[in-house]
C-alpha cells in the first residue's frame, strides 16, 4: 500500500487528475489541486510539478474555497 503523506513529491501521486482554475493565465504559475483516494486533497505549485504536495481533508479544503468565496483573503491580492 502506497503511503500519502504531507510534503511527499507530487510526482509520487501516481494517477492524480491535477486540475488548475480556469481563472488563471495556462503560461503563469498557479496552483493545482488533485483528488486523491480516500479523499483527501492534493496542492501543488505548477512551476514545480515533482516538488511537494500538501495533502488536506476535504473539510479543509472546504472551509478554505468557503472562505475565498466570502472575501476572507481579498486582502491577500489587493
Amino acid at each position: 500500500m502506497r503511503v500519502i503523506y504531507n510534503g511527499m513529491p507530487a510526482s509520487g501521486l501516481h494517477g492524480a487528475q491535477w486540475q488548475a482554475s480556469r481563472h488563471g493565465d495556462r503560461q503563469a504559475a498557479c496552483v493545482e489541486m488533485a483528488v486523491l483516494p480516500g479523499g483527501s486533497i492534493a496542492m501543488r505549485d505548477s512551476r514545480q510539478p515533482d516538488g511537494p504536495a500538501l495533502i488536506y481533508t476535504y473539510a479543509e479544503i472546504e472551509a478554505f474555497i468557503t472562505g475565498a468565496k466570502d472575501g476572507e483573503f481579498d486582502d491577500l491580492v489587493t
